[in-house]
């Protein structure tokens, strides 16, 4: 049978951190004087004891180490209980929002999915709109740990090929994330404090520079602005970009950086291509603007250059509604939101590492039907491509596919438009955020669907942020038998 110990103790130890740091928009909205600070209050009294409690019961598991099937179940959990109770000062707050769309807003949150079903985001408290960037830096640390530590063991989408890229854990999980998480942390929070002084020394207010700093780090997206970065256009957008851009490359590769060797992020495939691929859309859509709309250079050079950024990134921020750029450009953006950054980074959807070992693949099959003779095995940064590894990509592609078509038929059935449908599930199922038309777009929302649309795009946010296999696997029968 398995033992959900391991699983309950330190999902219990989240959970009550998660309540501890409730502490710190509640001292927030203490300072800014709003009166909301109570909400917090008792949100993190309620979540603080429960996680206690948890983590008590199961704490004569210590020490025992985590089987694979645990490690699958640890993962899917924290990315349920963490939302669960993070949805409280929602409830509780000045939202006061159902909880559908409490849970909603903090699944999105501790995704880094950034789509959103509150307006009026300038006339929030304070500690609520902290709050819902805390979630979202949370989310992002998090999955660099679990991208670098627990899914290149796990097997998941071809991420094993990057186990000997940064540290070999085999065997060791927890103790070994431990090391790994302390390292990223501090490069984390470097790179926060770096936007949060970017972000002043371009004229933000310093919340908005400290909100902006965590849900742009976090490739998350959340605003606290109904405008987004539509209030903050010029020069915040290039700050923005700059740190988007860094927060979805390669965390180990900042690692080696600041061991002393800056030579693996210059040379390195996945950022070349996905850096190579931003400079091309931008140049493309900047171009576009230029001789359609008659549009500034630099206005269009920048335009392009944000929104391109935010969504390939996954980031979600919109500083103009690039719907109004006509059909080319919603077609370009609905496709960029599909490529993702570079695994071990805070950014989401397939990613270009994947792109790439497709591409590999295909060659080498082309190669091979010229010359049925020639062994041409497929090749990723100068090494072979194991087959395991061309399955699992094979196979991430597939449930991709597959899910994003399943739901988007599922929120048509609960009566969406088809453009509602589709990008919604590819915002959600990708952890883009904006979808496109007039509700979801980036002009507006997810407040106006139905609350069956809503829980379809809850689950989709978590299996898209955890890469689909990790929470299928459970859903299985294998998975449950001894």
């Amino acid at each position: 049978m398995l033992d959900l110990r391991p699983v309950g103790y330190v999902i219990g130890l989240l959970v009550a951190v998660l309540g501890a740091s409730m502490l710190i928009p509640m001292a927030m909205d203490l300072f800014a004087g709003n009166g909301h600070w109570p909400a917090f209050a008792e949100s993190a009294l309620v979540t603080t004891v429960v996680g206690g409690l948890v983590a008590l019961a199961c704490a004569n598991a210590v020490g025992e180490g985590l089987t694979l099937r645990q490690t699958f179940l640890l993962a899917t959990s924290t990315w349920v209980a963490l939302p669960l109770f993070g949805a409280l000062p929602f409830v509780i707050g000045a939202t006061e929002a159902r909880f559908v769309d409490a849970f909603f807003e903090a699944m999105s949150g501790m995704t880094t999915t950034g789509a959103t079903v509150f307006s009026g985001l300038d006339d929030l408290p304070e500690g609520l709109l902290l709050w819902r960037g805390l979630m979202q830096w949370y989310g992002g640390i998090g999955i660099i740990i679990v991208a670098m530590v627990f899914l290149p063991e796990l097997r998941v989408g071809g991420m094993q090929i990057f186990r000997s890229e940064a540290f070999d854990t085999l065997g060791k999980i927890l103790p070994r994330a431990a090391e790994i998480a302390a390292r990223i942390f501090w490069i984390y929070v470097g790179l926060t404090g770096l936007a949060f002084l970017g972000y002043v020394a371009v004229g933000m207010g310093a919340f908005d520079a400290l909100v902006h700093a965590l849900t742009s780090i976090s490739t998350g997206g959340f605003s606290t602005r109904d405008a987004s970065f539509g209030a903050f256009q010029g020069a915040p957008e290039y700050v923005a970009t700059v740190v988007m851009l860094l927060a979805s490359l390669p965390f180990v590769r900042f690692i080696q950086v600041l061991a002393g060797t800056a030579r693996p992020l210059l040379v390195d495939s996945q950022i070349r291509a996905y850096l190579a691929t931003i400079g091309i859309l931008v140049l493309v859509l900047a171009v576009f603007q230029v001789v359609a709309d008659d549009r500034g250079a630099e206005e269009s050079f920048r335009e392009a250059l944000f929104n391109v950024t935010s969504i390939i990134s996954g980031t979600g921020y919109a500083s103009v509604d690039y719907q109004l750029w006509g059909a080319f450009a919603v077609t370009l953006f609905f496709f960029i939101g599909l490529i993702g950054g570079c695994a071990g980074s805070t950014s989401c959807s397939i990613k270009v590492f994947r792109y790439q070992l497709l591409f590999a693949s295909i060659m080498a099959q082309i190669r091979s039907i010229h010359s049925p003779r020639g062994v041409f095995p497929p090749h990723y940064d100068g090494r072979p491509i194991s087959g395991d590894v061309l399955n699992s990509v094979t196979a991430f592609f597939v449930f991709f596919i597959v899910s994003l078509g399943l739901l988007s038929v599922a929120l048509g059935m609960t009566g969406l438009d088809f453009t509602t449908s589709v990008s919604g599930a590819a915002a959600t199922l990708a952890n883009i955020g904006p979808g496109l038309g007039d509700q979801i777009g980036p002009a507006g929302n997810y407040a106006g669907l139905n609350d069956t649309a809503k829980w379809l795009l809850s689950f989709a946010m978590l299996v898209g942020r955890l890469e689909l296999l990790v929470v299928f696997v459970l859903f299985t029968a294998n998975f449950w038998r001894d």
